[in-house]
């Protein structure tokens, strides 16, 4: 009788290692899935999600005066109930003529840096670098390559309302 007892204790190691590693391999692999889902529902979203959109109102006609540039607050069409305050956003209403109004996103068209409306030269700036839109929205100086956002507007029954949706995609061409 011959015993083979080495070799059954280096197969039994040579499994406990495979085990192992296959577990920590799975774990890992789990572990990535959950972190990877964000990214891939980000990238999967305008292929095959249904963007939300919501028409707010941000005021009555008479709130805006001809000629004026005004900032309004609104609330964004987020599709997170946890989003809370970052759901938040902001728009500048211009109203040129009776009949015509103009919504442009408070955010710069190169980085999404907050701009500012500058009543005295008529423009919008970012003070972060350099951006500089005319008060139609389109581009002036600086790094940006296009105009400002603009959002789409309507009247309805003396309301003025916003249509949102979690970034604004209409743009101004420049």
């Amino acid at each position: 009788m011959s015993c083979n007892c080495g070799e059954n204790s280096k197969e039994n190691k040579m499994g406990r290692k495979s085990f192992l590693s296959k577990l920590i391999g799975g774990i890992v692999a789990v572990i990535g899935g959950f972190l990877s889902l964000p990214l891939l529902n980000n990238l999967l979203e305008p292929v095959i999600g249904n963007r939300r959109t919501v028409w707010r109102k941000i005021g009555d006609i008479s709130d805006f005066s001809i000629g004026e540039t005004k900032k309004v607050t609104f609330r964004n069409a987020s599709r997170y109930d946890w989003s809370g305050k970052i759901d938040e956003s902001a728009a500048y209403i211009r109203r040129d003529e009776e009949d015509q109004l103009i919504a442009f996103s408070v955010n710069c068209s190169h980085l999404g840096c907050p701009v500012r409306w500058e009543e005295s030269p008529q423009m919008f700036f970012c003070p972060c670098h350099g951006g500089a839109f005319y008060r139609d929205g389109t581009r002036a100086a600086g790094p940006p390559n296009r105009g400002l956002y603009a959002y789409p507007l309507r009247v309805r029954n003396g309301n003025v309302e916003l249509e949102t949706e979690a970034i604004p995609v209409t743009n101004i061409d420049v």
